[in-house]
């Protein structure tokens, strides 16, 4: 094995207990409602990762004042909804959280504002928030009929009014806009039209602006009213850890018959992805609950038949779990992750495939039978959900290979050794 390289260690039952780092999608949140307040925010338990310093190296070209201390608070002194910046060109890599919130930031500034990232993100689609921002009067442009990356702003602040937005591609349009509106020169209504995907994260982002004082009202689920010119105030902020990191050790006791909790996690965490255990649960596992704690106990599985579209990126998740099963796994309604760092639909298949399994894909999910399994090399292709999910699978089958596993760094640098810990444990 060399340092491009990882081959998990085939192990027993795995038992202990683990906090895994902040949550990603609570951290940049948190940051861009903190970005825009009046005052002085610090936030604890924020996740330090690629994603995670993107953003704040973004918010910095803006001209926010952030500090990072070495116990891991983060500091952030707030612009009180006038971006400092008059121009600015933005690097964004392959995070989408930051290219979706901080376009629509841009757009409450007044000045030029350029983002572009990496080749993959120049894939990724943002055409649905492009023309949100156009419909509110916004002169916001991108590539290939507005659809793809790079993309200019040109800002004289954000105008109020009604905008229409499809909800079948990415929450995280919708989140960015009602981030940004509380800093408009009027209301904002947004209406959503046709299914709406990863529905517990826009939950997430309401609850965040909630924390730091901004209200977002619903009168039906379709429609969001936001006040403004309105403002976030500063508060002492604390992020929960990460759910979806949390989801490869609960899926680590269920394919090895172990027992793994997951501490200062509860069903009362902003993150719909704590449903994972709920597959899990379907699956044959036992699941245990206290107050600040859920626990995974592996029990013999069977396959199931899911709509993930409020947990899409756990998918990688149970398709590795769904390869010990016994009978056939589907997922269904998770078309929209073909558009993640990923097309975690076809590349998770393929990579399924060369384990062994026999996977149909759909359009729209993956149908995986299980076959006599045995060791390959997985391709991550860049994507941090891959390179972990994959690697549970090496905990039962020895000579699987994950490479290219600094991918992880994007949301979990320390997934590995803490992987490592938990089975010598």
């Amino acid at each position: 094995m060399n340092a491009g390289e990882y081959e998990p260690n085939p192990c027993g039952a795995i038992r202990g207990t683990i906090r895994p780092p902040g949550s990603k999608s609570i951290t940049n949140r948190a940051f861009v409602c903190a970005a825009l307040a009046r005052g002085t925010s610090h936030l604890s338990g924020c996740l330090a990762s690629e994603d995670t310093r993107v953003m704040l190296e973004c918010l910095r070209t803006l001209g926010i004042d952030v500090r990072v201390f070495d116990d891991g608070v983060v500091r952030v002194t707030g612009c009180g909804n006038v971006i400092p910046a008059g121009e600015a060109r933005l690097w964004v890599a392959n995070s989408g959280t930051t290219i979706r919130f901080l376009t629509a930031v841009a757009a409450t500034g007044r000045g030029t504002f350029r983002f572009d990232g990496n080749a993959r993100m120049r894939e990724r689609p943002i055409g649905d928030l492009i023309s949100a921002l156009q419909q509110l009067g916004v002169d916001a442009t991108a590539r290939k009929h507005h659809r793809f990356p790079p993309v200019t702003v040109r800002a004289d602040g954000l105008p109020g009014g009604t905008v229409r937005m499809k909800g079948d591609v990415s929450s995280q349009y919708l989140s960015g806009l009602l981030m940004a509106a509380p800093a408009a020169r009027s209301p904002i209504t947004i209406e959503l039209q046709g299914a709406v995907v990863s529905r517990p994260y826009v939950d997430m982002t309401i609850a965040v602006m909630k924390s730091f004082g901004v209200e977002v009202e619903r009168p039906n689920e379709r429609t969001f009213e936001i006040a403004a010119p309105d403002h976030y105030r500063a508060v002492e902020y604390d992020v929960e850890p990460d759910a979806s990191a949390a989801s490869y050790f609960w899926a680590a006791a269920a394919v090895t018959g172990g027992k793994v909790t997951v501490e200062h996690l509860s069903r009362r965490a902003l993150q719909g992805d704590v449903r994972f255990v709920d597959c899990l649960h379907e699956m044959g596992c036992r699941i245990e609950e206290r107050k600040d704690g859920i626990t995974v106990v592996g029990r013999p599985l069977r396959g199931i038949d899911v709509d993930m579209s409020d947990i899409s990126d756990t998918v990688p998740t149970l398709a590795v779990v769904a390869l010990f099963a016994r009978g056939a796994t589907t997922i269904r309604g998770v078309e929209h992750i073909r558009h993640k760092e990923s097309d975690r639909i076809a590349d998770v298949s393929r990579e399924l495939r060369k384990l062994g399994a026999d996977v149909a894909e759909h359009d729209d999910g993956m149908t995986i039978n299980p076959k006599p399994l045995h060791a390959a090399r997985i391709a991550t292709y860049d994507d941090h959900r891959i390179a972990m999910s994959f690697a549970i699978a090496g905990l039962k089958i020895r000579g699987v290979v994950i490479e290219h596993p600094s991918c992880v760094e994007k949301t979990y640098p320390e997934f590995f050794q803490d992987l490592r810990k938990l089975t010598q444990g």
